[in-house]
């Protein structure tokens, strides 16, 4: 697994390790960080944590890519970029780990013929397309570097299916959130840096008036998702891509309100906060909404949190419970 030390990366190391799977971690810490992988190795067993093999590596170096992927059936590429922000003030940077590096790892996991390649795909591919729910046969023209790289991604997955036969999947993540979501830095998403400003008593920003929609998904379903699409034998199933979502839409004000409903109960001591509104942001998309009809066909997934039941485990996270 590449991103192991990541957000999502540590939550899938937990499950698998959970269930008693072997697990080779590839991680350069450029996001993901040593803490996350000490909190699973606190909730796993010590011999279910003698199952985990570290590597501090990078994706745009092939030889650790190589050395990742010996004796390995699946892997779970999640190691990327992240953040539009960023790729918008640092696009070479971004093109290099999300694009180099995928191409990194789908060599090396060809060569060494590994069972299954599961990848992290973005929503943020469908660009300025406006047909909402997001169908994954309608793309529109990216907005961003960030979107650029997620699209190339793809595209190099088809190639390698068409001239190598080497076959893959990809899964477009829709705004995931969750425990281990870093809440620090100018890139860190909108719930974590919402979550940690509350609970602070610090301000809380939203860009634009607060109505711009996203389809949030709890981090437990898109593990949910990895592990089906990993295991999945259908080949009608591969060299395709599937929405990850919900499949419900939560504007800005909604999931401040929902966010503050959690902290309250949590933090008596919570003050009636009031947003902060600002400009929209640039390479921003207006609504955001997915249609996940199709891994619900083909992958059998069924995603088991809302918005508001993965915000209620969040919250617990966040404020230390």
């Amino acid at each position: 697994m590449t991103g192991a030390a990541g957000f999502i990366g540590s939550n899938l190391v937990e499950c698998l390790l959970k269930l008693d799977q072997r697990v080779c971690g590839l991680d350069n810490l450029a996001s993901g960080h040593q803490h996350n992988l000490q909190i699973v190795r606190t909730g796993v067993s010590s011999k279910q944590w003698q199952n985990f093999r570290w590597m501090e590596g990078d994706i745009r170096d092939l030889p650790s890519c190589r050395q990742a992927c010996q004796g390995v059936q699946h892997v779970l590429h999640q190691a990327a970029l992240g953040s539009v922000p960023r790729s918008l003030e640092n696009p070479i940077a971004t093109h290099e780990a999300n694009v180099s590096g995928f191409l990194n790892m789908l060599v090396a996991a060809r060569d060494a013929s590994v069972e299954s390649f599961i990848y992290a795909a973005s929503s943020s591919t469908y660009g300025d397309h406006p047909d909402l729910p997001k169908q994954e046969d309608r793309i529109g023209r990216p907005l961003s570097p960030y979107a650029v790289t997620k699209l190339v991604n793809e595209l190099y997955a088809e190639v390698f299916a068409r001239n190598y036969g080497f076959s893959s999947i990809g899964l477009r993540y829709f705004n995931v959130f969750g425990p281990r979501q870093d809440p620090e830095g100018a890139y860190s998403a909108v719930i974590p840096k919402w979550f940690a400003a509350l609970l602070r008593g610090q301000p809380v920003y939203i860009n634009g008036d607060g109505e711009t929609s996203r389809d949030f998904c709890f981090v437990e379903n898109v593990v949910q998702a990895n592990l089906l699409a990993a295991l999945n034998k259908d080949p009608g199933a591969r060299n395709q891509v599937y929405n990850i979502a919900f499949g419900q839409s939560t504007t800005l004000n909604q999931l401040f309100a929902l966010i503050v409903e959690n902290l309250r109960e949590l933090a008596q001591q919570l003050k009636e906060p009031t947003p902060v509104y600002r400009d929209f942001r640039a390479g921003d998309v207006r609504h955001s909404l997915a249609d996940i009809s199709k891994a619900k066909t083909l992958l059998g997934y069924l995603p088991e949190y809302s918005v508001r039941d993965g915000l209620r485990k969040a919250a617990r996270w966040y404020a230390g419970i």
